[in-house]
């Protein structure tokens, strides 16, 4: 399956539940009055597009169309479609190229990821992998989730899977210990990718994001430019509360892009706009599925066409 149609499909039920409601609430309209303009805002904000990029495309759509008396509905939709990607291109964070999104500027390229609980980290690391080996490139994980012992045994079920190698320590060791040993260890095998696992941590705990803090100078002690990468992945189904913890994230480690995952499970995959908009952080990834090629590279364009298909 095609990238296009296999992101049409994951965002089947955002789909739904924006372009779907949009165009029957444009059915048998000819014009921009009040009333369908606040429909119209209203499906965008409950779609988590965010209120400031939602009412900035509100104004621009009545000031570009309000006085148009014979408008039919494949005209409004097409012109929502393209003024979000003009917002989106305006802000300089809309994605690159897959080739730049797997590109290897100097070698090991260290990547750091990060996240809250439950939000499919691990499982990240293991689809990111995958794609990197599938380019050629030979890749090591690190177990740097220390607390749980799951954590480093899921993480090397996914390196036998994909075929990278594993560096791991004993349950309770230091994460910043284990970071160390990561990236000797990438120096002597002379791999070309570091991926770090690091353990899922609420963002409002401060010793746990200290930690972070302490994981990132190590690894900067060995290559004065790492983490070369610090990708922090947020589950899309919880929505604004995403925003709050990429603000922490920031703050704390210079979060570099986002991974949104579970996109095909919500019907609210507006987020990936509103984290852009409103944060202005890269997303370079998402997630569209469960299978091991459902981490796909990010094209706000190609994104945006896939929600109004």
């Amino acid at each position: 399956m095609a990238m296009f149609d296999k992101l049409k499909a994951g965002l089947t039920k955002t789909r739904e539940n924006i372009a779907g409601r949009i165009q029957q609430v444009l059915k048998g309209r000819q014009r921009l009055d009040v009333e369908l303009l606040e429909q119209i805002e209203e499906i965008l904000i409950s779609s988590d597009i965010g209120v400031d990029t939602t009412l900035e495309l509100i104004d621009n759509l009545q000031h570009q169309l309000g006085r148009e008396k014979n408008l039919d509905e494949d005209t409004i939709k097409a012109f929502i479609c393209e003024e979000l990607k003009r917002l989106v291109n305006a802000d300089g964070v809309g994605g690159v190229s897959d080739g730049d999104h797997f590109a290897v500027p100097s070698k090991p390229w260290v990547i750091m990821v990060v996240g809250v609980n439950g939000t499919g980290k691990t499982t990240t690391i293991g689809k990111l992998a995958y794609q990197y080996q599938k380019r050629g490139h030979r890749v090591l994980l690190a177990a740097a989730d220390t607390f749980r012992a799951a954590a480093s045994e899921q993480l090397e079920i996914w390196a036998e899977r994909v075929g990278a190698e594993l560096v791991r320590q004993q349950p309770g060791a230091d994460p910043a210990a284990v970071a160390f040993d990561a990236i000797r260890a990438a120096h002597a095998r002379g791999v070309d990718v570091l991926i770090i696992d690091t353990a899922g941590r609420l963002h409002t705990k401060v010793n746990l994001m200290e930690e972070l803090k302490k994981i990132s100078r190590v690894l900067s002690k060995q290559i004065t430019t790492a983490p070369h990468e610090v990708l922090l992945v947020l589950d899309a189904t919880i929505g604004q509360n995403a925003l709050q913890q990429a603000k922490q994230f920031q703050q704390t480690v210079g979060v570099t892009g986002i991974v949104l995952t579970k996109l095909d499970g919500t019907a609210k995959g507006g987020i990936v706009l509103s984290v852009m908009h409103q944060l202005q952080m890269p997303v370079k990834f998402v997630g569209i599925g469960e299978k091991i090629e459902d981490l796909q590279p990010f094209d706000a364009q190609t994104f945006i066409d896939a929600m109004f298909a």
